[in-house]
């Protein structure tokens, strides 16, 4: 499931970049007219990437492989799948109110699997496990819901405004979670 949802983010980082044309002109005007789609696409980039690695942490955790969480695998890696969608979108409309909150959507989908899918894999593990203890003060993933909530709300308010809160919750995350680890190598 690991390699396969591996392939998966890969893909769509690499769906994400061939979105980009070459500018018409050869000055660096050209290039500043392309700034929304590469703002979209290093934003995005960084969403995937904070994806891909607390996903491998916690896949390290899975006891016993079974449908259940391989279903609630995809249906997280499908709402991924559409962020290069979204992505182009923002690129193309500069940010505009509804691709910025279809984003948020997207994202708070994904975020909502991905909570789905670590309390499958908590079941699999003892109340009083570390791990179990250690996935009960995650706050990361309670708040962030919120803020895309707040993120959706505020893209018609201001698209700029909507954007501090993706970026707030791409800052929280992009420190690397080391609760996995450290479990790992107490075991």
């Amino acid at each position: 499931m690991e390699a396969f949802s591996d392939g998966v983010l890969a893909i769509i980082i690499t769906i994400m970049v061939l979105e980009f044309k070459v500018p018409e002109g050869h000055d660096w005007h050209s290039l500043i007219e392309l700034s929304p789609k590469v703002l979209s696409y290093i934003f995005s980039f960084i969403y995937i990437g904070i994806y891909w690695n607390n996903h491998h942490h916690l896949l390290h955790m899975v006891r016993t492989m079974n449908g259940r969480l391989m279903w609630l695998n995809l249906i997280l890696l499908f709402w991924l799948s559409l962020i290069p969608f979204t992505t182009a979108w923002m690129g193309e409309s500069q940010f505009a109110p509804t691709p910025m909150a279809l984003y948020g959507i997207i994202l708070l989908l994904a975020a909502i699997s991905y909570r789905l899918l670590q309390l499958a894999i908590i079941s699999q593990h003892s109340g009083d496990s570390a791990f179990v203890k250690s996935m009960g003060r995650d706050w990361k993933v309670k708040i962030s819901p919120v803020l895309y909530l707040l993120a959706i709300l505020t893209a018609y308010v201001g698209p700029w405004v909507s954007g501090f809160f993706y970026v707030l919750v791409a800052a929280i995350w992009v420190v690397p979670e080391k609760r996995i680890e450290h479990i790992l190598r107490s075991e």
